[in-house]
């Protein structure tokens, strides 16, 4: 059976995602909705989309809606994932899935208590890439864990009023970029017991790069950074007391890492695609809809509040507000 899809928001990000869509078996594009007509309709010709609506609200009245995916800037993404789901319609929201902790506790409150299917769309979870170096962590592989390093940085268009460097927009790397390194470490090693961070700022107010040291109460530690200054090396080194695990840059969306074990010939693992990389979600939250599952087995609705603690605590922690 078909899964009839939605696009609320039309972007670059919503671009990539339903080219990714359409390689998936089962999954059909639907409708569309954007802030204007023209930009629906040129969106849904582009893409087969057979409904078409030029305000957000409408998608509401769309018949034969399975889910929705929210593609829409940052402080959008509480407010649409509300309306969706009390209208009750399923939602995959783009990270971060809130502003803050108030927000996804909104969001989260209103899909458990109407039962109705709420996933943040954390797309770097369901990599093959990432898949594997949980299993090799779990699995002691490389033994206990003691460090995590992770960065996330690339030179962004300094465009004072565009989404990254605009305050009100949520600018910003620890928002846009710094929850992968955040994220990768909270998968590995879980909640920190203490959190110290620093930020500096562009003259936008915006955190234009962010630093954090994660101390654990097991005494492992993970050293993270996000820049919108300069291009950096995006990769992701798990540390054990046996091995390391190496995530090929870009981690967050890798296709290939590397066990290194001193009694061992470094062992390469890869992933090949021809896509974006969006169709691990779109296949997982499918199937958690075919199950009957209101919320991922994967990335619970519990991890996304605790990865959007991390980043409140690691904003207050920098000076980072919004």
């Amino acid at each position: 059976m078909a899964t009839r899809w939605g696009i609320l928001g039309l972007g670059r990000i919503a671009h990539k995602f339903v080219q990714d869509l359409l390689t998936v078996e089962g999954a059909v594009l639907h409708a569309v909705a954007a802030s204007d007509q023209a930009r629906a309709d040129e969106f849904g010709e582009q893409y087969g989309a057979t409904h078409r609506f030029g305000s957000y609200e409408q998608l509401l009245t769309c018949p034969d809606l399975d889910v929705v995916y929210v593609a829409t800037r940052h402080i959008l993404h509480c407010q649409n994932t509300l309306m969706l789901l009390n209208g009750g319609i399923p939602v995959l929201c783009e990270k971060p899935f809130g502003m803050n902790a108030h927000e996804v506790s909104q969001m989260v409150e209103t899909a458990r208590s109407k039962r109705v299917y709420l996933m943040e769309a954390l797309w770097s979870r369901f990599m093959p890439t990432i898949l594997k170096a949980k299993e090799l962590v779990d699995t002691g592989a490389i033994g206990r864990v003691r460090l995590v390093r992770a960065d996330f940085g690339f030179a962004a268009n300094p465009d004072p009023v565009g989404r990254l460097f605009n305050k009100e927009l949520g600018g910003g790397s620890l928002l846009d970029i710094g929850i992968y390194p955040l994220f990768l470490s909270y998968l590995m090693l879980g909640k920190p017991a203490q959190i110290r961070a620093a930020a500096t700022f562009g003259e936008t107010g915006v955190d234009e790069q962010c630093g954090m040291t994660l101390t654990y109460d097991n005494g492992a530690m993970a050293m993270l950074d996000s820049t919108l200054l300069a291009k950096t090396d995006c990769v992701g080194l798990i540390f054990g007391e046996t091995g390391t695990i190496r995530i090929h840059g870009r981690f967050h969306e890798s296709t290939a890492l590397t066990l290194e074990r001193p009694d061992a010939q470094p062992e390469t693992f890869t992933f090949d695609r021809q896509t974006h990389g969006y169709e691990y979600e779109i296949r997982h939250l499918m199937q958690c809809l075919s199950e009957g599952r209101t919320e991922s087995n994967l990335w619970s609705l519990d991890n996304s509040l605790d990865l959007i603690a991390l980043l409140d605590a690691v904003g207050a922690e920098a000076g980072i507000s919004y």
